[in-house]
């Protein structure tokens, strides 16, 4: 079940906004996914 509902940021498109910065430049715009991808890159994980 979707225990989403109503939010603010994505009534404003900020959710939408973010997405698209991060698929075109290719860089996650949350500290996780960076880290993420930091370490994919350079093999620590």
């Amino acid at each position: 079940m979707n225990k989403g509902g109503w939010s603010w940021k994505r009534q404003l498109g900020i959710s939408g906004a973010k997405r698209k910065i991060s698929r075109a430049t290719g860089i996650p715009l949350t500290r996780s996914g960076r880290q993420r991808k930091l370490g994919k890159l350079f093999g620590m994980r």
